[in-house]
């Protein structure tokens, strides 16, 4: 009798996670949903129907205006995003690789300081990025997002790094230097190989935080130099005429497509990074 009980409550407690899980994923998705059917609908279509409704006449038409508005900023996120993610992912190897394996006096004083980088908001960086950028001529430029999204970065890609490389057995380290290999023989033939993990953490991490960011790009650049994110701000709070909503979702769309694709495609190993080197030995 309880023998037939068991795989029944089995298979009704499994059956209300699976539900659960279902409708928890169809609320997330309804916006996503709503924005995408918004992007190819035409203005007749968006006034006559409701938010869920398929289109009457699928246009693309929003798309196009909407790429003709921010396809320019597009690209500048592009230029902004990819060399500031791999230069702060490289230098902060290079200072995980020194701070773990060639400790020095006051090591553990400069990672403790470096720490409070991940800790700053944003906002009381302005003042001192601005004078900075002024001074070097990088003010209102894609140069200076890049400089300053890689020095605010470094803070999180040193303590990645670190922490990956202290799970390292020191004894790898210590018979390449008996070998006589060097400071960056070191780095580059037996860590970087077995970096591949944390990596993708950086990657990852680091286009989302840059891609995503709005404060920094409305507030060190300017006109043609702006980010994607600031243009489409200008795009939803234009008001002229009409508003024009399949335009809008669709440049939200164009706007978010990025980094959706990078954790659709590489959000596995996310979790897999964080995760690995957790357990020294």
């Amino acid at each position: 009798m309880t023998s037939s009980l068991v795989p029944r409550s089995l298979s009704f407690s499994r059956l209300a996670i699976y539900s659960t899980l279902i409708l928890a994923c169809a609320l997330y998705l309804i916006p996503l949903i709503v924005m995408l059917l918004t992007s190819f609908k035409s203005p007749e279509d968006i006034r006559t129907g409701n938010l869920l409704s398929w289109p009457e006449v699928i246009t693309s038409i929003g798309w196009i205006k909407a790429w003709e508005t921010v396809g320019g900023y597009f690209w500048n996120s592009v230029k902004i995003t990819v060399p500031a993610v791999v230069i702060s992912t490289l230098l902060g190897a290079l200072n995980g690789y020194v701070l773990s394996m060639w400790r020095f006096r006051g090591s553990q004083l400069f990672f403790g300081l470096l720490l409070f980088g991940c800790f700053l908001p944003f906002q009381t960086v302005l003042l001192p990025a601005s004078f900075t950028l002024g001074k070097l001529g990088l003010a209102s430029t894609t140069t200076g997002l890049v400089l300053v999204h890689i020095v605010y970065g470094l803070a999180f890609t040193t303590l990645f790094f670190r922490n990956y490389y202290c799970s390292v057995p020191q004894a790898l380290v210590s018979a390449a230097r008996l070998d006589g290999a060097g400071f960056f023989t070191i780095f580059g033939r037996i860590l970087l190989p077995m970096s591949v993990p944390i990596i993708m953490v950086c990657l990852i991490w680091q286009f989302t935080q840059i891609w995503n960011d709005f404060l920094f790009g409305v507030v060190f650049a300017s006109g043609d130099a702006q980010p994607i994110t600031v243009a489409l701000n200008n795009l939803v709070n234009t008001s002229t005429g009409v508003k024009e909503y399949n335009v809008d979702m669709a440049a939200a769309m164009i706007a978010g497509l990025p980094t959706l694709l990078v954790y659709v495609l590489a959000g596995k190993y996310f979790l897999r990074g964080l995760t690995a080197g957790a357990v020294k030995g």
